[in-house]
Parts: C-alpha cells; sequence; structure tokens
C-alpha cells in the first residue's frame, strides 16, 4: 500500500512546490487572452517552474498552469520520488494475479484496485460547495478560462475532469476533455468518437434522455491524473486514485444533477447535455501543433456552479512539443509498463516521445526468441487499447536503452532493409490527426529494427557491434583525471 498521500488539495501541493523552489508566482496583470499563453509557452520551452498568475485581467481568480511540465513534479504531483516507484508496486501486486490476454488485464486490475485500495468516500460538506451560483446566476465569464492561441474559436477550459455515467449501467465515467465556452452558461463538450462519455452520451440520445454532466477543475493532482489515465473502460478512476493515494478519495453529491465530484475541487459546473444537440465547436490549437476544424459537438447547460470561498483556476496549454502533458504522458508511460509486459511478455521497455505527442510514436525493446517476433509485437500494440492509434513502431533488442534516441536512431536507420522490415497497414488514428486521409483512420507503420536470424532470411551473418573492452575502460576511468580533459 502506498503511504498516505501528502496533498489533501491543489493548495497543498502548489504549497509543496513553492517549498522546493518549482512554483513562481506571477504578481503582474496578464491577460488569459493569448498573453498567458505566452508566457507559459516559453516558460515550458526553458524547463521552468510551475506558475501562479495572481493577478489575471477580468477575474479575482489566481491560475495555475504547468504544475506537470516535467517528469520530477509529476512525480512529486503523485507523492513518489520516481514515477517507476509506481509501475512496480502495481507489477508486484498485480503479476501473480493476472492472465494474459486483456479480459484478464481488465479483470485481474479490478481485483487489484479492490484488494489495495478502498472505494471513495462520501461527504456531506465539501470545500467545493462553498459559494454557490444557480440559474441566472451562473456566470463562466468569472473564470479566468484561455484563449490560447489567436485562431481558437474562443475561450477554452482545458482542465475540466468530466464526469458522466452510463444512463442504462451507472457505470461512471471521468475524463479531460476540452470545453469550449459558448456562453456564460453553457460550454461544448469535445467528446472523442473514442471516448467513454460518447458512448454514454449516444445511450442516452437513443433513449430520448438527457445526460447529467459535472465538470470538476482544479482537484487535488492525483486525481487531476487520474482523468488522463488509459484504464479499461470498467475501472473506476476513482478506485485507481485510491490506490495512487493510499486513502480514499472523498466526494460530494452534486447539487443539481446525480453526480458525484471531488470534495477537494476548486470550481464545479452542473448540468445537462440534450439530445440530439450538437453547436459547432472550434477551431482549437491542439497538442499536434496544429488547429483542429470546426465540427459539431454536444452542448451541456450549465445549471449551477459551486466553488470554494477562494479558488484557484487549474488549466493548461496545448502546443507543438514541448509542453506540459509530457509529464502526464511519461507517467502512463511508466505507470503502466508493467500490465503492458502482461499483456506482451517479450517487452522490455517502451518509450512514447513527447515530440510524437505519445501517440503518434512508441519505441519498445523487446527479448527477442523466434523470427519475426519484431512484427508479432507490432500487431499486439495495434490490438491494445488507446495504444491502437499509434501511428508509428519501433522495435529494438533488449540490449537497446529506448529512452536514448540517439542510439534508437542509429539502429532504426542502420539496422533497417526496408523492403523486408517495414510493415506498413492501416488502421484507427486519433480523432486529432491531421496527417490522415480520411477522419479516424489511416496508414500505420511497424520499424523492425532488431539484428536480423538467417530464419528470417537474412543469411549473410548479421555482423557483431563494435564494443570497448571492459578493462580498457576501467582503465580509462581510473586515469581519466590523467588527461586533463575536465
Amino acid at each position: 500500500m502506498a503511504p498516505k498521500f501528502p496533498y489533501e488539495d491543489l493548495q497543498a501541493f502548489l504549497a509543496a512546490l513553492e517549498a522546493d523552489g518549482e512554483l513562481k508566482r506571477v504578481k503582474a496583470e496578464v491577460d488569459p487572452h493569448l498573453e498567458i499563453s505566452e508566457v507559459t509557452q516559453r516558460v515550458i520551452r526553458e524547463d521552468g517552474p510551475a506558475l501562479l498568475f495572481e493577478n489575471p485581467a477580468g477575474s479575482t481568480m489566481p491560475v495555475a498552469i504547468n504544475l506537470f511540465g516535467t517528469e520530477a513534479r509529476m512525480a512529486k504531483a503523485l507523492g513518489v520520488s520516481s514515477l517507476n516507484e509506481i509501475g512496480d508496486r502495481i507489477g508486484a501486486l498485480a503479476k501473480p494475479e493476472l492472465p494474459v490476454g486483456w479480459a484478464g488485464i481488465r479483470d485481474g486490475l479490478g481485483k487489484l484496485m479492490q484488494l489495495k485500495s478502498v472505494p471513495p468516500k462520501k461527504i456531506r460538506k465539501a470545500p467545493c460547495q462553498e459559494v454557490v451560483f444557480t440559474g441566472d446566476d451562473v456566470d463562466l465569464n468569472m473564470l479566468p478560462g484561455l484563449q490560447v492561441w489567436p485562431g481558437d474559436g474562443g475561450v477554452f477550459h482545458n482542465f475540466g475532469l468530466t464526469h458522466t455515467k452510463h444512463p442504462e449501467t451507472g457505470k461512471r465515467n471521468v475524463g479531460l476533455y476540452r470545453l469550449q465556452q459558448h456562453t456564460e452558461r453553457s460550454i461544448g463538450l469535445h467528446w472523442q468518437i473514442h471516448k467513454n462519455s460518447t458512448s454514454h452520451y449516444a445511450e442516452a440520445e437513443k433513449r430520448g434522455e438527457r445526460l447529467p454532466v459535472a465538470i470538476a477543475i482544479g482537484p487535488d493532482p492525483v486525481m487531476a491524473y487520474a482523468a488522463t489515465a488509459p484504464l479499461p473502460p470498467d475501472i473506476d478512476e476513482y478506485l485507481f486514485a485510491g490506490f495512487l493515494r493510499g486513502e480514499r478519495v472523498e466526494m460530494v453529491d452534486c447539487l443539481t444533477v446525480p453526480l458525484q465530484v471531488p470534495a477537494n475541487s476548486q470550481i464545479v459546473l452542473e448540468g445537462w447535455a440534450e439530445p440530439g444537440e450538437r453547436v459547432p465547436e472550434g477551431p482549437f490549437g491542439d497538442h499536434t501543433g496544429f488547429y483542429t476544424p470546426v465540427e459539431p459537438f454536444p452542448v451541456m447547460h450549465i445549471e449551477a456552479m459551486t466553488m470554494r470561498q477562494k479558488p484557484i483556476y487549474h488549466t493548461i496549454i496545448t502546443s507543438a512539443p514541448p509542453q506540459e502533458d509530457h509529464g502526464l504522458g511519461k507517467a502512463t508511460e511508466r505507470i503502466f509498463l508493467p500490465l503492458v509486459k502482461i499483456m506482451i511478455p517479450e517487452i522490455v521497455d517502451y518509450d512514447m516521445p513527447a515530440a510524437g505527442v505519445f501517440h503518434n510514436c512508441v519505441i519498445v525493446s523487446i527479448d527477442k526468441k523466434f523470427p519475426k517476433q519484431a512484427q508479432k509485437v507490432m500487431s499486439a500494440i495495434w490490438g491494445l487499447q488507446m495504444m491502437s492509434l499509434t501511428k508509428l513502431i519501433v522495435v529494438v533488442d533488449a540490449d537497446c536503452d529506448v529512452h536514448d534516441y540517439r542510439e534508437v536512431a542509429w539502429r532504426a536507420l542502420g539496422n533497417v532493409d526496408y523492403s523486408r522490415d517495414l510493415l506498413l497497414t492501416e488502421g484507427p488514428v486519433d480523432h486529432l490527426d491531421h496527417a490522415s486521409y480520411h477522419q479516424f483512420w489511416g496508414g500505420k507503420a511497424g520499424i523492425d529494427a532488431t539484428a536480423k536470424w538467417p530464419e528470417e532470411g537474412y543469411t549473410r551473418g548479421w555482423p557483431e557491434a563494435m564494443r570497448m573492452s571492459s578493462a580498457i575502460e576501467a582503465t580509462v576511468d581510473r586515469r581519466w583525471k590523467e588527461y586533463g580533459l575536465d
């Protein structure tokens, strides 16, 4: 079991960041229209600190941003010294319990969460409901929502945890979706085709019912991460967050919709999505570095907005890499590695480069045991839940460090005969992918950069890689100062 989680809310996490010199307060007035975005991007490009804009123009709420922009801050957000700690803990607990196969991962992970964590705890009085606005008193303009790019369709709220539940089963989903502010009381819901909320809304439409929606802004950092985690559809995000925290997540009933939200949130929006109603949403400057086009999406009509007495508005910007979601992506990569290895046992390690915005490229090392095993691994990855959206898979041998991009490039460029080692196929791609000639599906490639075997048709005899002798390496290590090269 994890130690007790150190941050009861967003304020506690910000205080911890500031104590470690990882938070910078910006006291000058800064405009949420483009200016905060430009300032933040410059800080992110320099691997700079988290930011708290204390005086956003037009609002009394401070803006917290870039909280998860480095692996170190992401680890701190999850209460560990290294992101690998959580993956190791899951791997140690899960390995004897999980049979091979996706059904095994789903059932075993669910069993693991139930055994090693505790369900959410419902409370009656919550900080997020200290101030309540309903009906005509609701005004989203009180929030310092950002316009990040000049071509954006308006203000977007980019770190709202969107809660829905399946109309028939009651199964809850918590996801992180961009939210365009249409009016002072309505928000566009960018529910992509592969997301669980899309199926919840589709079922409600089929039944002719409106769907209850609740959006929580600024919960504690673990809950913020849990909303981004690629969990199996029937694994509850709050159970997963409880496992990560080592203690129960406190939740409170919404005031106007039959949903629950994190009690320690800063701001909560409650409302309904009406069946059959879609409004043009976008354009939006996404993490691909390009604007996504205008498309029709469902709308949330807000009936209540609750908040703390002195809330902090948490958000994130999207841009071409580097970007803040690098930390979030790395957390997913490290935390879920043990489960990926159970699904595909020959995998040694994998890396999702930030430059590929995580779904465009996966580098994977394998313990190669039989001919064409690299192609087998490619097919397995393309069949693995959200990793099915991966466009490029590079497979290397176990002795290659997948996080050393120079070594990976050396092997991918030098170990490949593209007439034999390049696998081209088609399949689903991310909703936001702009390069595919058809929306939602397109071409994919796998590169086999492993050493080739005679059984694979390579009859020339694979050459031995050059390595310095260990004795000489030790001698040079011992004498390095003598050379005067420091």
